[in-house]
């Protein structure tokens, strides 16, 4: 910068400091630094936002990840969560640029539910009763109630006492009325202890006929039986938007409120949920690749170590298919000790898929079919062993499960009876169950944590560091 310029003032004067907002105008020339392909030869320079250097939280050095969760407002002008915002953005148009060329309609699905879909049961309800609610009022109603109810039962044995021992009229009257002016004040502070509580059943359950809607309602867990209603009648659909798991975990591995992409394809089986799931990731990497260069170059340099290798072999490389029998017994056959015990039967754990994908299987996507019936859904089609399920989760080194899917059941006797076992009444899916009773088709569909998308893409190990605003047990600030 020419230091002759009017603005000279504003360095030596240590208003441009580390954070400050400036309009900057001149030239762009070649830069002789070697870890910049141009820089800025500045004629004229404006001040447009100061900022106290004193206080600033982000200095010029390099600052840890879990330290700039802290500071949510101020992490993206850091360089990492920059181009983690940047790889995200991209991601979400490749997402509706893949879904939309491929003919697939977009669907909004509700955040309002009153089903869970996963029939897990974690999960966030939604309610303005305690809206009328004021603890303070409630205790101290109580407390009056009490006190009052104590009064009564006085009064009344005053009143008994009274009229055995032949009191004048008068003196019998006057307890008489005492009596009815406590159980008046009964009866109103009574109802104010009611308004300040919320509502009961005569079982002393809370009624929630009397909710918002009239019934139990939660935040959504996934789109996709709502998604199975508009496939039914549009054919191929997706969905990309919120979801929410009240799942009290703390770990790099969960959120309490992400992204969900759900495509529904209908007229479809397994084998093709699965090519599907391959070529949309193929596709969301490939674009990220020509747009996100410097990104992931940067990513590749200072976060993971061979992260364009990687990605790149998910273009090269073809997907591998095992079942989940035959999964298990390569974890066996591993000889590997793992915190998780392998047997047939288990929910495969990250170890387990990432020990698959990333040993066993060389660095490659890997996708493992037809697991247990008993732990997965209850809209999984049931295979013709009646034991396990036509299910499929896509693995990927160093995230594990990236994609999980199956084939939906659309025979209406066995979808009833899956829900029945799994605890779930037939009754308040009866929608549900309605579009197997009229014009049933074959159909299939996934599910894609988009978070963990982010994660694969950019290296990023902690979940909470690829969503702008993390929501996770005791944390939903800024």
């Amino acid at each position: 910068m020419n230091k002759f310029l009017e603005s000279w003032e504003l360095l030596e004067g240590g208003q441009l400091a580390t954070g400050a907002a400036v309009c900057a105008s001149g030239q762009l020339v070649a830069s002789p630094g070697a870890k910049q392909a141009v820089e800025l030869k500045a004629d004229r320079l404006v001040l447009v936002g100061g900022c106290d250097a004193e206080s600033y939280p982000l200095q010029k050095k390099r600052h840890t990840l879990e330290f700039l969760r802290g500071i949510a407002h101020l992490r993206p002008r850091t360089n990492t969560i920059a181009g983690v915002a940047r790889v995200r953005s991209a991601l979400s148009h490749a997402t509706h640029t893949f879904f939309q060329g491929a003919g697939f309609q977009y669907v909004h699905t509700p955040i309002l539910s009153a089903s869970d879909c996963e029939g897990a049961g974690e999960m966030f309800q939604v309610t303005t009763l305690l809206s009328g609610v004021d603890p303070a009022a409630a205790a101290a109603a109580q407390q009056q109630v009490q006190q009052l109810q104590q009064d009564v039962a006085t009064q009344g044995a005053a009143v008994k006492q009274a009229k055995a021992a032949s009191a004048d009229a008068d003196k019998v009257a006057e307890e008489v009325a005492q009596l009815k002016r406590l159980k008046g004040r009964l009866a109103d502070m009574e109802a104010a202890a009611g308004r300040a509580c919320l509502p009961l059943t005569p079982g002393g359950q809370v009624d929630f006929s009397q909710d918002f809607f009239g019934e139990k309602v939660f935040l959504t867990v996934s789109g996709q039986l709502n998604g199975e209603m508009y496939a039914s009648a549009l054919g191929d659909i997706y969905t990309f938007g919120p979801t929410f798991r009240a799942e009290n975990s703390n770990t790099s591995r969960h959120l309490a409120e992400f992204w969900m992409i759900e495509p529904e394809l209908a007229f479809a089986d397994l084998a093709d949920d699965m090519a599907c799931a391959e070529a949309y990731l193929k596709h969301c990497v490939r674009y990220i690749m020509e747009h996100c260069p410097e990104d992931l170059a940067f990513f590749d340099a200072m976060v993971e170590k061979g992260l364009l290798a990687r990605l790149q072999d998910v273009l090269d490389k073809p997907f591998a298919t095992v079942t989940y029998t035959e999964a298990i017994k390569l974890l066996l056959a591993s000889g590997k000790q793992f915190e998780y015990p392998v047997a047939w039967g288990i929910d495969l754990q990250s170890e387990h898929e990432r020990y698959l994908s990333e040993v066993i299987f060389a660095k490659s996507p890997l996708i493992v079919t037809d697991y247990p019936k008993d732990i997965k859904a209850f809209y999984m089609r049931l295979n013709d062993d009646g034991q396990t399920v036509a299910a499929m989760d896509l693995l990927v080194p160093k995230v594990g499960e990236l994609i999980g899917g199956s084939q939906r059941e659309e025979r209406l006797d066995v979808l009833t009876q899956r829900m029945a076992g799994s605890g779930l009444d037939p009754e308040d899916y009866w929608w549900y169950l309605d579009l197997r009773r009229y014009g049933s088709v074959p159909h299939a569909g996934f599910g894609l944590g988009f978070e963990r998308l982010v994660q694969f893409s950019t290296g990023v190990e902690n979940i909470r560091d690829v969503i702008p605003f993390p929501r996770y047990p005791s944390h939903c600030k800024f």
